[in-house]
């Protein structure tokens, strides 16, 4: 059997009754349990948001990055002569000076201007594939932001660009360097020497004029909605030669059908015989019908050698080719007809195929007289374009050559287009998911824990509301009702009964009153086992040698007697009803009705039903009648109302003199289940403790260090 349970000196101090705070102290297996307990709601809900999260990361923009790398030359002289300039850099401060010159807004619009008209078209090449279709492509350029720092114990720097194109990504990082490097030859050479003055005023001069040239033959090219002259041309060529093809295809089946059709109108003209043409003999039913006719008409000839012209074989056989003769006219007409219908159709095809091909033969022509005008405008546009990449590269070796030497700094490693984009990046896209999961997993978990007030586990009731836990019931429903109560006087079901002998030893070990007594047994909210309990409680007092009474005192809701078959005319009620009376032999009053239901244990009813009891309860008799009952039986063991239902069970507790609380596992809420026990103990009540009911044999494993069930079925096996 299962011993009592010990409670640590924290738990004492709360089962002396004082109100203090008090601190949950949870083990490892306290937060295993609340993990395993709300494992279905914590889990969809991070996965969920695991999942949410990681496809919303990876819905993210890719972007790639890109390095480029710099170095400083280090001083390896000492300059002691005033008029050389020294140009290395010797101080962190200069360093530091550099970083933030190239991360400037003077060098983001030197590689701004730098750049080319096709290499702008790779800069905004991503987001013209987000455009719709005829959307304009947007005005500003993306030259990202570059992240410019220098590598710890060396002389390099590094810059580093993020764009949404890998491409971009490599020309904007080299582009920076460039125009940093340019910076610094600019700010040696000086800006008022002649030459490169005069170089960069001519390039700012051709550029407007290449930008001119260029808008020039745009424009024009739209106002004749041209995407190129020579595209233009190939297309139109291309449909003239198809128009011209399918308009011979047309001529020639025009031609044959007319041939057809005039040949019809001659043999109609000379009366001839229409069936000598292969068109109208071979169409639809001709064929059949002619010869059809021919073999009536051959009948005819033979029948014609043996009958008159009246016989009747003649006279059918004549209407039967009269007959045919008219269905092949009538064939014949829409052969003519359809052959007709046939060569206007031709004749209409062939007149659209015609002004298809005008038309086309006239935008042949249109584009030749705009050849000249394109060809000027584009070789305006090429000129000027050339002429603006020569004088660009003459400025820059012009300034290079004259000042390369003098810069510190130079270009190491250039960038090159990533191969992948750093961003969404499915490692950081999976911790964070991850991360995330398991925060929220925890998180909802435990939280529910401290939300969720109701009774569970031995730490609920021994900690929390301070009292004993008396056993643990397991859960019941696979069994009869007509034999839960019965479990420990039947002992059918050995593994069912050792739970309440387990309750029954610790209620006399934490009982301190001897014999008689009477102990009684209430809950919380009604369907939390308390009937099955006293029950039970009763029954295994009475297996070991006890005079136990059973008392239903549940007056509004009485049960007792259907779960042993008794009826319920006479008991408390009826008893009450009948004058009260307490004199005589009490075990043979006919008002109480006490009848055994097993050996040792008694049973009184409640007599019927009350919605009003408390007159009964309250009543001093009530009081009294217990202890003359007392002088009969060593136990009785009162069934009350749920405390959270009626006060029955307080006006009852004063008569008592032992309590025992049952608790259905996740039921009741353990804020009043301790304002209840503190209600108890405040009518001096002893109570007892707790019985945690209805638990599966696996929370019982789970949510106690009471492992009494499988233990027993392990040592002794099932036992029926």
């Amino acid at each position: 059997m299962l011993e009592a349970p010990k409670i640590s000196n924290a738990h004492k101090s709360v089962g002396a009754g004082k109100d203090e705070e008090l601190v949950e102290r949870r083990t490892l297996r306290d937060y295993y349990i609340i993990l395993r307990e709300r494992l279905w709601i914590a889990l969809p809900l991070a996965l969920t948001l695991a999942i949410g999260l990681a496809y919303y990361q990876s819905r993210a923009v890719p972007l790639y990055s890109s390095t480029a790398t710099m170095q400083i030359e280090k001083p390896e002289k000492v300059v002691t002569t005033q008029e050389v300039v020294e140009t290395g850099v010797s101080s962190d401060a200069e360093l530091n000076t550099y970083l933030q010159v190239i991360g400037s807004g003077k060098i983001r619009t030197r590689v701004l201007e730098s750049l080319t008209p096709q290499e702008r078209l790779i800069l905004q090449r991503p987001y013209l594939k987000d455009l719709p279709p005829g959307s304009a492509p947007p005005p500003g350029i993306d030259l990202g932001t570059p992240a410019v720092q220098s590598i710890r114990s060396t002389f390099l720097i590094s810059v580093t660009v993020v764009h949404r194109d890998p491409e971009a990504a490599a020309l904007l990082a080299n582009r920076y360097v460039q125009q940093f490097i340019q910076s610094l030859l600019d700010k040696v050479g000086g800006s008022n020497e002649y030459a490169v003055e005069y170089l960069q005023k001519r390039a700012t001069q051709l550029l407007d004029l290449a930008k001119a040239a260029e808008q020039r033959l745009q424009d024009y090219m739209r106002a004749q909605n041209l995407v190129s002259l020579d595209n233009s041309t190939n297309i139109v060529q291309a449909r003239l030669t198809a128009v011209n093809t399918a308009l011979q295809t047309a001529r020639l089946e025009r031609l044959a059908v007319e041939e057809q059709f005039n040949l019809v109108e001659r043999y109609q003209k000379d009366h001839r015989n229409l069936l000598e043409i292969t068109a109208i003999a071979g169409y639809g039913s001709v064929p059949d019908l002619n010869k059809q006719l021919e073999t009536l008409q051959r009948d005819q000839s033979l029948l014609a050698e043996r009958y008159l012209e009246r016989h009747p074989k003649m006279i059918n056989i004549t209407n039967a080719i009269a007959v045919a003769k008219n269905q092949l006219d009538t064939a014949i007409t829409l052969a003519i007809a359809d052959l007709k219908t046939s060569l206007e159709k031709i004749r209409g095809n062939e007149k659209t195929l015609e002004q298809e091909y005008a038309a086309q033969e006239r935008e042949q022509l249109r584009l030749r007289d705009l050849s000249i005008e394109y060809k000027s405008l584009e070789n305006q546009a090429t000129v000027a374009r050339n002429s603006y990449s020569q004088i660009l590269d003459r400025l820059s070796q012009t300034t290079t050559s004259k000042y390369l030497e003098k810069i510190p700094v130079r270009p190491l490693d250039l960038a090159t287009p990533a191969g992948t984009p750093f961003t969404p990046d499915p490692k950081r896209i999976t911790r964070n998911a991850v991360g995330l999961g398991l925060l929220v997993f925890f998180g909802v978990a435990i939280g529910l824990s401290f939300i969720d007030d109701r009774i569970k586990s031995a730490w609920d009731i021994e900690s929390f509301i301070g009292v004993n836990l008396l056993g643990i019931i397991p859960d019941l429903s696979g069994l009869k009702d007509d034999d839960k109560y019965k479990l420990v006087l039947d002992n059918k079901n050995t593994s069912g009964v050792e739970p309440f002998l387990s309750v029954y030893s610790s209620v006399k070990i934490h009982s301190k009153l001897d014999f008689p007594k009477s102990i009684l047994v209430t809950s919380t909210i009604p369907g939390e086992g308390k009937t099955l309990v006293s029950s039970n409680l009763a029954g295994s007092f009475a297996r070991h040698g006890k005079a136990v009474l059973l008392i239903d005192c549940d007056l509004r809701r009485p049960m007792l007697h259907r779960h042993f078959n008794k009826p319920n005319e006479s008991g408390l009620i009826t008893w009450f009803q009948n004058g009260a009376k307490l004199d005589g032999d009490l075990l043979n009053n006919p008002d109480l009705g006490i009848v055994s239901i097993g050996e040792n244990l008694s049973l009184i009813s409640s007599g019927g039903r009350s919605k009003s009891p408390t007159q009964l309860l309250e009543d001093p008799i009530f009081g009294q009648l217990l202890e003359r009952l007392k002088k009969y039986f060593d136990l009785i063991v009162i069934d009350s109302p749920p405390l959270g239902a009626v006060t029955d069970s307080l006006l009852i507790a004063e008569q008592a003199d032992e309590v025992v609380y049952v608790c259905r596992f996740n039921r009741a809420f353990r804020k009043h289940i301790r304002l209840y026990i503190k209600a108890l103990r405040s009518g001096k009540n002893e109570v007892l403790g707790v019985v945690l009911n209805g638990l599966s044999p696996r929370r019982i494993e789970y949510y106690s260090n009471y492992r009494y069930y499988r233990s027993y079925k392990k040592y002794y096996g099932v036992q029926d």
